[in-house]
């Protein structure tokens, strides 16, 4: 089946959308770049699925994070993803996580940062308590008081053919004002109903109709999901001459060389005393006029 994939769909006569997310090695390139316990692996898919199904609803061009901070053995947990539906995140953590740990368990007492970035216009950033057991819950909560918008969200972890993989959907009142309480509560009943395996193994237009098969599904073009860390040679160097050359010196002195790591994607870039001589260099050169 296709995977790394989010499809948009609406029931034409029930004024609800639906969106499904369906993830495999996007999300294993995530968990790939550390050693997380089972359940901040669980925790990582669920922000992811729900990031990109975040992502979705935007109106222009941009990205969402999702951010769990707390006090708990886990401090933080993000995703960020922008409307081409490229993703990365990371988890930050301490000590012995159980596989069964709660949402509660991890953060502790937390809140979630939701922080929307176009690339043009100003940033918006809501900070919600973690109100709810799951981070489902969480997020309902808020879109039921920031968007006023009745929605329920279904995220799904787990191991499907000896591999990762993480699924999500999405069902929200269309803002016209003429669905019904009922209609979305039949809807909700039967996704209630969706599987793992389905979920992780059939084609979208398959589980849709398996899901859906009395109701007249309207479903858009797929966009893939991918995903994407940005990180570079090059934007470490530049990252290296923003720091005071003798403190760049001290550590060269201490340690030989500087390497620096990124958390997202588990790469790292080292860099010996001539290469950092020659990144000041090129700062340090008089400009011709």
């Amino acid at each position: 089946m296709e995977s790394n994939v989010l499809n948009r769909y609406l029931f034409e006569d029930l004024s609800v959308r639906g969106e499904l997310v369906q993830l495999d090695t996007a999300y294993q390139a995530i968990l790939d770049s550390k050693q997380y316990p089972v359940a901040i692996q669980n925790l990582l898919g669920e922000l992811l699925v729900a990031t990109s199904l975040l992502t979705a609803t935007l109106k222009f061009e941009g990205s969402i994070t999702l951010q769990l901070q707390g006090d708990g053995p886990v401090t933080l947990a993000v995703i960020n993803g922008d409307n081409n539906q490229k993703v990365r995140g990371v988890a930050r953590f301490e000590g012995e996580i159980e596989d069964t740990a709660s949402l509660h368990d991890m953060l502790g007492k937390g809140h979630l940062v939701i922080t929307i970035s176009p690339n043009k216009g100003e940033r918006y950033q809501g900070v919600v308590g973690l109100e709810g057991n799951t981070l489902s819950e969480v997020l309902e909560t808020y879109f039921e008081r920031s968007e006023q918008l009745k929605t329920r969200l279904w995220f799904r972890t787990g191991e499907f053919d000896g591999k990762a993989h993480a699924a999500g959907m999405l069902l929200q009142v269309v803002p016209d004002g003429t669905g019904s309480a009922d209609d979305f509560e039949h809807l909700e009943q039967l996704t209630d109903t969706v599987k793992n395996e389905e979920l992780f193994g059939l084609e979208a237009n398959d589980l849709l109709y398996r899901l859906y098969n009395q109701e007249t599904v309207k479903v858009f073009e797929p966009q893939p999901v991918e995903f994407f860390c940005g990180c570079s040679r090059e934007r470490s160097g530049a990252a290296i001459i923003t720091i005071a050359k003798e403190e760049v010196n001290d550590i060269l002195a201490t340690e030989g060389s500087i390497a620096l790591h990124c958390d997202y994607c588990g790469s790292s870039y080292h860099f010996d005393p001539v290469e950092v001589e020659e990144l000041f260099a090129k700062i340090d050169k008089p400009t011709l006029h």
